[in-house]
């Protein structure tokens, strides 16, 4: 067997990989007959289903039989799911496990239509009865299941409405799959050349690589050249982004909404204020993020500032070997605050077989952790030794695979599966440690600025650009919601004021840049971004809670870690010592980014 390391000049197959630089499934199934297995008794309970029909209000004891048997078949389902995607991941071109894959997604849907009743027959139950049914002993376990379907009940229409609704939804996509069918695979960009006279295929992916390339010359031309390109299909990338922001006030308005944003903010239970505090905390704070690129301008020597110079590392020849064991003691070192029972479970995890470490031919590109109730939580890697950023997205998937440890462990199946919400806030924290163990161990003052360049980047990236985003969102949304235009014109000239007022009066807002706002994916899943922001955010207020404090702010964090669901995520996140609905949280972020700037500015 051979080990499928960054260096090699081949990629090897998935069968010459050595057992140990894979993940071990076993804790899911033992072998593909165990899955079949599983498989064949799932398909004979959905019938299951059917004998509950009509009977949901009957008793106390009914409602809690059939609620068992949705919960322990959410939890068969799961690890059918799960086992079948990993596999899947491992090899992309393995055929059987596509074909396993899509055979349980064929059983999901199967499943949902038999049990499609379920919400509407829950919520048609008379009030005063189905308070009585949730207020019942014997309901105690899913009482918050049950407490947050009925509030959606002013936001339910009668079976006929919701039967036309549903019956729209394949309309409701046509935008974002036009939108993807167009960047996705119609979009050509063409070549572009670097600075060694090689040529390079232009496509969303190399554009990112490319305006990390040392020479301007070299990011000018990717930029202009990629731009070229989104400018001979604004007119489509225009409409097909107000197709959906259209698609989004119209069901807004139809569920009873305040709106769009209202309606994506309910299911959180999250309210506009936190949206609202966390734009004007960002755009208070614009003069530092301003400074920061006067920072970065001087330091690399340029005459002005433009978009593509602000992705290339200030210092781009700072190189730093990792091998994967020599990663792993990093992430567990600078991960020591959290205490022995966080650092031994996440170690014997990293070193034993939790994480697929190595690209082989057909895996999946980048990196992922795949939690479950069963399971192991599991991490996909492709780890190569020569980039800081792999021993980064190592602690980062492992924060996510550690909140699903410490949930899955601590709450029953029903509430341990954090939401998206707080998710990112695990993973953004043991990144906020890696950074202060990395500058506490600095060998040098340049690599002490590379590090610290990296953290402003990423505050910059994460909390910066995408509540501009989320501004964006909001402000066209409004437009649509008021009877305003949604034009190529309009849109470009909302998305210009934005990118005058983020990026400053110095900075060199080239007119090609007004296009970036058809050619974000997240903006056809509106309003999803500003968790990013908000999730970082939360995450270094409370490292800096926890380096700081003493065992009880430890402890306030680690039952964040274990609280899966069981709370809303503004509560569990309050629990920990952090409120999102203050704008506190996101000004801590955003004065350690004028701190680091200020330090930066000294270093170099």
């Amino acid at each position: 067997m051979s080990t499928a390391s960054p260096s090699a000049n081949k990629l090897p197959s998935r069968s010459d990989v050595s057992p140990e630089d894979c993940w071990d499934l076993s804790t899911l199934f033992e072998n593909d007959e165990q899955w079949e297995a599983a498989f064949k008794a799932l398909d004979e309970k959905i019938a299951t289903y059917e004998t509950y029909k009509g009977r949901l209000g009957e008793s106390p004891e009914t409602l809690r039989e059939a609620m068992d048997f949705d919960s322990q078949f959410s939890r068969d389902s799961e690890r059918v799911a799960i086992y079948a995607f990993l596999k899947t991941t491992e090899d992309q071109g393995n055929s059987d496990y596509q074909a396993m894959k899509s055979r349980f997604q064929n059983l999901a849907v199967r499943a949902s239509q038999v049990a499609s009743y379920w919400s509407p027959e829950l919520l048609g139950i008379d009030p005063k009865k189905m308070d009585e049914l949730v207020a019942d002993p014997a309901l105690q376990p899913y009482r918050l299941d049950l407490e947050r379907l009925l509030r959606r009940r002013p936001h339910t229409l009668t079976d006929r409405e919701e039967r036309l609704l549903a019956m729209q939804g394949e309309m409701a996509s046509a935008a974002g799959n036009a939108f993807r069918q167009l960047n996705d695979v119609d979009l050509r960009f063409g070549t572009v050349e670097d600075e060694d006279g090689n040529e390079h295929e232009l496509s969303h992916a190399t554009f990112i690589q490319l305006l990390h390339k040392p020479t301007r010359k070299v990011r000018r031309a990717a930029f202009q050249q990629y731009y070229q390109e989104i400018s001979e299909h604004e007119n489509t990338l225009a409409a097909t982004l107000a197709g959906s922001i259209h698609s989004d006030v119209y069901y807004a308005r139809a569920r009873n909404h305040d709106s769009a944003l209202h309606a994506a903010l309910f299911p959180d239970n999250v309210p506009v204020s936190v949206y609202d505090n966390l734009i004007s905390a960002v755009r208070e704070s614009l003069p530092s993020v301003h400074e920061y690129f006067d920072v970065r301008r001087r330091k690399m020597d340029l005459p002005d500032i433009h978009h593509f110079d602000t992705y290339v590392p200030i210092l781009s020849d700072m190189k730093k070997e990792h091998t994967w064991d020599q990663a792993v003691d990093v992430v567990i070192e600078s991960l020591s605050p959290l205490g022995s029972d966080y650092t031994n479970a996440l170690e014997k995890g990293l070193r034993g077989r939790w994480a697929d470490r190595y690209p082989n031919r057909g895996k999946q590109s980048g990196a992922f952790s795949c939690g479950s109730f069963d399971g192991a939580p599991y991490i996909l890697m492709n780890f190569k030794t020569d980039v800081l950023n792999d021993v980064y997205t190592l602690t980062h998937e492992a924060g996510h695979s550690m909140h699903s440890y410490y949930s899955a462990s601590s709450q029953p199946f029903q509430y341990y599966n954090y939401t998206i919400f707080v998710a990112e806030v695990a993973s953004t924290f043991n990144e906020q440690l890696l950074t202060e163990h990395l500058l506490k161990n600095a060998d040098s003052d340049a690599e002490r600025a590379f590090l610290i360049n990296n953290e402003l980047d990423g505050i910059r990236a994460t909390v910066v650009r995408q509540t501009m985003f989320a501004e964006f969102e909001k402000r066209t949304h409004e437009m649509a919601e008021n009877g305003d235009p949604l034009t190529v014109a309009s849109m470009r000239a909302v998305y210009r004021e934005l990118l005058d007022a983020y990026f400053g009066p110095e900075f060199v807002v080239d007119k090609e840049l007004e296009l970036e706002c058809f050619r974000i994916p997240h903006f056809y899943r509106a309003f999803y971004v500003y968790k990013y922001a908000t999730g970082l955010s939360a995450a270094v207020a409370l490292s800096r809670r926890v380096l700081e404090g003493g065992q009880g702010e430890l402890d306030d964090y680690l039952k964040f870690l274990s609280g899966g669901c069981s709370k809303d995520p503004l509560d569990l996140l309050r629990d920990a010592g952090v409120d999102m609905e203050k704008p506190e949280p996101v000004k801590t972020t955003l004065d350690r980014f004028k701190q680091l700037t200020k330090e930066l500015d000294s270093l170099l």
